[in-house]
């Protein structure tokens, strides 16, 4: 099969549509398909891979962007499949690219396939007119590119409606989890000495994120309790680490050889400091889910999880023994759990058997490209 894969963001871009999108392209590559990648202008150093042809469009998704792309569909190889990575921020126009939508819904013929990792900005009676008004406009955009879905697939089931109301009857609309973009690496040797680095022979609660303005108040409040009930050390991983690890150190000095952020390292690199962990504490305003690839990483290590339970979150974490949930405005819960798994080996390695092997069974990316390659 020959795949166009359209993209709002590709690396050296960040983000975890980037990331994705990245596993999926190679995944299908590696499985014999070929493959060509559309994505806006990036700076940075673009890696290849065998199989993988990443083409930059001169905009983001403006009317010489839609030119090429066009052009290209129109002399492309037969047949071909079109996998859009669907963000409604992600392809520029401040999340109210319409006309992009449109080009969409005008391209039915080339089987257009839609990832939905997100839906729409929902309506908020309380949020103002501007934010309405964006929901409005990402609501018509998500109708237009439903419209063209011969295929859909969404992130997490909670989106399943939501999709399914803007696609045609009878589209199929698939719940494609996300799988981890971190491969495990299996060094004992070099796990060890990241634990005896900053562990010293206590336990060590790691935390994988971006530390968003969301997610970084929930943190701030669980690591200030932790470090109070419990004698472990906190590893902070991925890209802005250093710098929260730094604000929350100036804001309480007690965390001082407590709490350590080592700031963005190479995936080999972020894998061994995941393995050191104890656990890793991964707190979501909106629940834990199946998108949020930080927690998956955690699940693809074996690294026992304790986050919250929301609305977006899956009957299958509690399910299926993977993950410690407490409720998302219960944060000293959230601590209290991570205390006592911190003192039940037992426990953590039991949760660690059931990640590894849910993570297997589920969620590993060979199962998202048999998805793609061969749907049911």
């Amino acid at each position: 099969m020959n795949w166009h894969i359209i993209t709002g963001e590709y690396p050296p871009q960040r983000g975890g549509v980037s990331d994705y999108t990245e596993l999926v392209a190679r995944g299908l590559a590696d499985a014999g398909d070929s493959v060509v990648v559309w994505a806006p202008p990036a700076q940075g150093s673009e890696a290849r891979y065998r199989g993988v042809d990443v083409r930059r469009l001169p905009d983001r998704f403006g009317p010489r962007s839609l030119r090429i792309l066009s052009a290209d569909l129109n002399r492309g190889r037969q047949p071909h499949r079109v996998l859009v990575q669907y963000v409604p921020h992600a392809f520029g126009w401040k999340a109210a690219n319409v006309p992009f939508c449109m080009w969409l819904r005008l391209r039915r013929r080339d089987r257009i396939w839609v990832m939905f990792h997100e839906v729409s900005f929902p309506f908020d009676l309380h949020a103002g007119v501007r934010l309405n008004a964006l929901a409005g406009v990402n609501r018509l955009m998500a109708s237009l590119v439903g419209g063209a879905a011969e295929r859909a697939f969404v992130s997490i089931p909670a989106w399943r409606s939501g999709v399914g109301s803007v696609t045609p009857a009878g589209t199929p609309v698939t719940w494609l989890p996300v799988p981890s973009g971190i491969p495990p690496v299996c060094d004992p040797s070099a796990t060890a000495i990241v634990r005896a680095q900053y562990g010293g022979g206590r336990p060590i609660v790691g935390h994988f994120g971006t530390y968003g303005r969301l997610i970084a108040p929930l943190l701030e409040q669980c690591i200030n309790a932790l470090v109070e009930l419990s004698a472990c050390r906190v590893l902070l991983l991925g890209h802005g680490s250093a710098a929260a690890c730094h604000e929350l150190v100036a804001k309480n000095p007690r965390l001082l050889d407590r709490v350590y952020g080592v700031g963005e390292l190479p995936a080999d690199d972020l894998s061994r400091h995941i393995s050191a962990c104890d656990l890793m504490l991964q707190p979501y305003p909106d629940g834990v889910s199946t998108r949020r690839t930080t927690a998956m990483v955690a699940l693809a290590h074996g690294i026992p999880v304790v986050s919250t339970s929301g609305l977006l979150t899956e009957a299958i974490w509690a399910k299926s023994g993977i993950a410690v949930l407490s409720p998302a405005n219960d944060l000293l819960r959230l601590v209290t759990e991570t205390v006592t798994l911190l003192n039940d080996p037992a426990r953590r390695a039991e949760l660690s058997r059931h990640a590894s092997a849910t993570y297997d069974e589920q969620f590993d990316l060979r199962h998202t490209i048999g998805a793609l390659r061969f749907p049911a």
